[in-house]
């Protein structure tokens, strides 16, 4: 769980040594922006971004149920932050699951992907799909129950 959060704490820190930096030699008001700057850059790739995760068996199970999507992704994943924003609203009908939370998610990207953990990783009907066009996503999200 802490490793979906080092890059959002890293970038927190990093922007807040900048500011402090840039206050102290006379310049608070570009303190302020780089601190904005990297505090909007934390909270882009942090878990908040993305609905709540549950696990690649729960999400499974959902899906064999209501006939919806299971993203498979992970934090600071830019492909993934671009499925997101595309899907919009839609976002919240999938089913999310973080790789970086659940071993046995992770697991289910690497038997997709050839050993590789590459996401986003969309199940569609028990076919997983690498990376999809946000739009196909959407379109088996019209389809689903």
């Amino acid at each position: 769980m802490t490793r979906a959060w080092n890059l959002p704490v890293l970038l927190v820190l990093s922007g807040s040594l900048g500011a402090a930096g840039l206050f102290l030699s006379g310049a608070p008001g570009r303190a302020v922006v780089v601190l904005l700057v990297f505090v909007l850059l934390a909270g882009v790739h942090s878990p908040l971004v993305f609905p709540r995760s549950i696990g690649a068996l729960e999400a499974q199970r959902r899906s064999a149920v209501d006939g919806r999507p299971v993203v498979f992704w992970r934090p600071g994943c830019l492909y993934c932050l671009r499925l997101r924003f595309r899907l919009g609203r839609g976002a919240h009908r999938l089913h999310w699951v973080d790789i970086w939370r659940d071993p046995a998610a992770a697991a289910v990207v690497r038997a997709a992907n050839d050993g590789n953990e590459t996401v986003p990783t969309v199940v569609v009907a028990g076919r997983p799909h690498t990376n999809p066009d946000p739009a196909w996503v959407r379109e088996q999200l019209s389809r689903s129950v």
